[in-house]
């Protein structure tokens, strides 16, 4: 059953005695539903109570129905302003006016509704937003109870007494333009009412004669957004002076209302903007490792935290793992947020050491204020050599779910916050065996008003545990479903904080899968390069790519043994692509030209970037390494 503002607080809701439902059922309807709102007194005549020819209003009565009059308003507005969003707000204008106030009404907004400062475009269109009515008695079954056949039903257009056209183009300098101009409402029979109302309801079109509509501007802060039109029938008494007053507070407050929708609006996809290009779209696929994520915003009306993740790729087929954590829920820890992490990806692109990234984004914090605090851990994988890297700043520990089942919180060094400065970063090496899966993730999911940290990091290292148990000891359980579970074991009360959540299912790559070498820089480094290329390939049974790669080796070492001083290392991996490293101590890149007629030299990189699938360049703290990844047989 749906709630209807009452004229009294707390009074009951009116119904017709029961000697008075037979019909015409539409005066009684229409009869109980003004009540709510007394009409005009009547003048002296032979009606009168008694008082003679001369009496004027009864005083009592009077301040009774102006009573009734401020206590409509003020429930009215009440429920105006419960409303969030843009619907809900009219939706409140309608509910709030019918049948209480007006037997009808149609509601007009501006299409489309500028926001804030924004220039409104042109031509000014008004579009009928929503329109309600009071229920007619001989259009309901009987015996239904008397709220319900008060309560306002959605106006059809083609079989209401006052259809509407849904589109209105304002003129300028015409009838309406100027009412909404002037913001105060008017009656409908007013001169300039009967000029606009036509113009705004469509040719063709009016609306009951006497004073029985008022037309109230809807006037944001800034510029009028709309229109509403309130109607009563012939069954009730007609609007009174003070009416217009009623009509004003219901418009005002409702046009506020849609002002503050607006801007709601407006600001939270800003928000989801925001945090959809802070954060990455899609994780990269590096070579020996599968990852996935997950990110949970602290609710829908905070959408925006400082809580990041990302997966760096790293020359040597390693990559690194970072998840932070700003302090804060607005804009503001967004935007931090997306400057330390783009710090983050610069650094890891210098492939500078774990604990040096995090004293640098100290750096960096303290130069964006003195209270920009972070936590972050920042870990590098290395899927050859099977071990990680990891530095803490302040941030919870990762877990470490082994391939048998058994889950264990890393011991990191908890490290100070970023943005404390003048503090030291420590790394650890751990094992990182294959199979097993890396979970980092920020303290919302561990961390309530409900629950402390060490507490929440029990439960998760047990969930884990758990979860692994359900696919048995030889197979770790899916990464993606993995990631599922651990979000559900938050409770009602858990969501405090936004959530980034980062997992790593360590593959690795095994040792016969690579091959290793030392190349003196000496002009016969080219020919032994391509040597050892050949024999490599022929174990691993890829000789239909002998003729390629020993070209594309040729060319990189050969540039490499120009500018080096120290040994170039080659390196080959095999996963599903094959992928050739070349390493030396010189830090400039190469960098592709087009070559002339003429040139000896120039084309090595040109047909590297025809040949390989891909190719790129890395400085390194030593110097650099080119690489270019092949195609397999089975690709």
């Amino acid at each position: 059953m749906t709630e209807h503002p009452t004229s009294h607080e707390g009074r009951q809701p009116l119904a017709a005695r029961p000697q008075e439902r037979a019909r015409p059922r539409q005066r009684d309807t229409a009869s109980a539903a003004a009540s709510a709102i007394p009409g005009p007194a009547k003048g002296p005549g032979p009606a009168a109570a008694g008082t003679g020819p001369a009496a004027g209003p009864d005083p009592q009565a009077v301040a009774r129905r102006e009573g009734d009059r401020l206590r409509f308003v003020g429930a009215a507005t009440r429920r105006i302003a419960r409303g969030i969003d843009l619907d809900e707000i009219v939706l409140g204008l309608c509910r709030a006016s019918v049948p209480t106030f007006s037997d009808a009404i149609l509601v007009y907004l501006r299409d489309p509704l500028p926001v804030g400062d924004e220039r409104p475009v042109h031509p000014f269109v008004l579009r009928l937003r929503r329109s309600d009515r009071l229920r007619l008695s001989d259009e309901l079954p009987d015996g239904l109870p008397e709220s319900e056949r008060l309560r306002p039903a959605f106006i059809d257009p083609q079989t209401d007494l006052t259809p509407a056209a849904e589109l209105c183009e304002v003129r300028p300098g015409g009838a309406l333009a100027e009412v909404l101009r002037g913001v105060r409402p008017v009656f409908g029979d007013s001169a300039a009412a009967r000029a606009a109302l036509p113009e705004l309801l469509g040719a063709g079109r009016t609306v009951p004669s006497g004073h029985r509509a008022i037309l109230a501007p809807l006037r944001g802060r800034r510029r009028v957004i709309g229109a509403a039109v309130f109607l009563r029938g012939t069954e009730r008494p007609p609007f009174e002076a003070n009416d217009l007053l009623v009509a004003a507070q219901l418009a005002t407050h409702t046009a506020l209302g849609i002002d503050k929708a607006v801007l709601y609006g407006r600001e939270a996809y800003i928000a989801d903007e925001l945090q959809r290009t802070m954060l990455p779209d899609s994780l990269p696929q590096p070579t020996g490792v599968r990852l996935a994520s997950r990110y949970l915003p602290a609710a829908e009306t905070a959408r925006v935290g400082g809580d990041w993740y990302d997966a760096i790729p790293l020359p040597g087929s390693r990559v690194a793992l970072v998840v932070g954590d700003v302090m804060g829920h607005s804009m503001t820890s967004a935007a931090i947020m997306g400057q330390l992490r783009t710090t983050a990806q610069t650094l890891a692109g210098l492939d500078l050491p774990p604990q040096e990234v995090l004293h640098h984004l100290d750096e960096q914090a303290q130069r964006l204020g003195s209270d920009r605090m972070a936590t972050c851990l920042y870990a590098v994988y290395d899927p050859v050599a099977h071990r990680i890297t990891i530095a803490n700043a302040g941030h919870p520990p990762p877990v470490l779910l082994h391939l048998g089942g058994r889950a264990e919180v890393l011991r990191v060094p908890p490290g100070a916050p970023i943005g404390v400065g003048g503090v030291d970063f420590e790394a650890v090496e751990l094992d990182a065996p294959a199979g097993a899966t890396l979970l980092l993730y920020t303290d919302g999911l561990v961390e309530s008003r409900l629950r402390d940290v060490w507490t929440g990091i029990e439960q998760l290292r047990e969930r884990l545990a758990a979860t692994a148990r359900l696919t048995g000891p030889d197979h770790s359980p899916p990464l993606e479903a993995l990631c599922d579970d651990v979000l559900d074991m938050l409770g009602p009360g858990d969501r405090d904080d936004d959530i980034a959540l980062l997992a790593a299912r360590f593959d690795g790559i095994a040792p016969s899968d690579v091959a290793y070498w030392f190349l003196e820089p000496e002009d016969s480094a080219p020919g032994r390069a391509r040597r050892l290329a050949r024999r490599a390939l022929s174990r691993w049974g890829l000789e239909d790519l002998s003729d390629s790669v020993e070209l594309l080796v040729s060319e990189v070492v050969t540039n490499a043994v120009r500018y080096a001083e120290r040994p170039v290392t080659l390196r080959l991996l095999r996963t599903d692509i094959l992928r050739c490293e070349v390493g030396d101590d010189s830090p400039q890149l190469p960098r592709q030209r087009r070559a002339r007629d003429m040139d000896e030299g120039g084309r090595g990189l040109f047909l590297v970037n025809r040949l390989a699938r891909r190719w790129g360049a890395t400085r390194l703290s030593t110097g650099k390494v080119v690489w270019f990844e092949m195609p397999t047989r089975a690709q």
